[in-house]
């Protein structure tokens, strides 16, 4: 019998557990951190995630759940990294490049590094000098929530390194999922980042009563703006069609499973970002990757009328209803 594939998924949010149950069906030994000793008592004791998806079982003859990261990390062939963005960096403090030496990185963090306004994958690069070859990064169309009811479902693994993103597909492929690699990293990152923003954008016009007509030329214009600022940061001849890209985006923009869509549905009502972030409990991480965006486009200078109006109103205040006002009329 082969060996099992030693993983660590950092994170314990309802992405991270939707991850443990894919990865459970397979020949695997995972170790688990995640930063709640409750959670983390909770699920030796009960085997499940009190606080996300509780009704994934965990197995615990696979799973190991562990509150320190360097015993998380210790051994393991592959790192999946599952918590937000934001906290990518205060998750990993303490570690150094060996302590990630010979490991694939997978980052299921479909945001950017505040601050540095950098990719994740970018941002392991540089702090912790993993090779550009043992990177990767996970794409949907895929909801947690699905996941964990076993509806059919389907991810992208992007990789400069194909036989990492080949033995990762691999691992997380089972009855329920069917995972391919490609690699479009680059594409692939950045346009989950900016589907992020443009599940917000649906959310406030949604949230200010615009119906589903204005919604898919909102979706179809955003498409449109999405190629014009990935072909400008990162040319390469890819087919934005694709499930990885496109089928992201639909997801995210138009499912009420999308935190992303919920949070801009708040603001469109008329909640600040402070009370709709009170009201959800989860991060959507198209507010950070909102600002990062804007950031990055004052080199490239694309025209991304979008992704201004969402950073517009959530960062200079601006009126929802003047802001969606404006947009409209520079939709076709």
């Amino acid at each position: 019998m082969n060996q099992p594939a030693r993983i660590t998924v950092v994170g314990g949010g309802s992405w991270a557990t939707a991850l443990i149950k894919m990865l459970s069906e397979s020949n695997v030994q995972i170790r688990w951190w995640m930063r709640s000793k409750t959670d983390a008592d909770h699920i030796k004791k009960f085997h499940h995630n009190p606080s996300y998806l509780s009704d994934v079982q965990i197995s615990s003859r696979k799973v190991r759940v562990c509150m320190k990261i360097k015993e998380a990390l210790r051994d393991s062939q592959y790192v999946i990294l599952a918590v937000p963005a934001a906290f990518v960096s205060e998750a990993l403090k303490g570690l150094k490049a060996e302590n990630f030496a010979d490991k694939c990185i997978v980052s299921a963090i479909k945001g950017m590094v505040p601050e540095k306004n950098v990719l994740v994958t970018d941002w392991m690069e540089q702090e912790f000098d993993v090779p550009a070859q043992k990177l990767a990064v996970i794409a949907g169309p895929c909801h947690a929530e699905e996941v964990a009811l076993e509806k059919h479902s389907y991810l992208t693994i992007a990789s400069t390194g194909l036989d990492c993103a080949a033995s990762v597909a691999e691992l997380l492929s089972c009855r329920f999922v069917q995972a391919s690699p490609i690699d479009d990293i680059y594409g692939v990152e950045y346009c989950a980042v900016m589907k992020n923003i443009i599940a917000l954008a649906c959310g406030i016009t949604h949230g200010l009563g615009f119906g589903d007509n204005f919604q898919a030329v909102l979706v179809s214009n955003a498409m449109q703006e999405i190629k014009r600022f990935v072909d400008a940061i990162y040319p390469k001849h890819r087919d934005l069609s694709g499930s990885a890209y496109l089928g992201d985006l639909l997801v995210t923009a138009y499912s009420p499973f999308s935190r992303n869509r919920t949070f801009g549905h708040l603001i469109g009502r008329g909640y600040s970002v402070q009370s709709a972030q009170m009201e959800m409990n989860m991060i959507a991480e198209g507010y950070y990757a909102a600002k990062s965006i804007h950031v990055i486009n004052q080199h490239y200078k694309v025209d991304m009328p979008i992704t201004n109006m969402v950073y517009n109103i959530l960062y200079e205040k601006a009126s929802p209803v003047a802001e969606t006002s404006a947009l409209r009329a520079l939709l076709k």
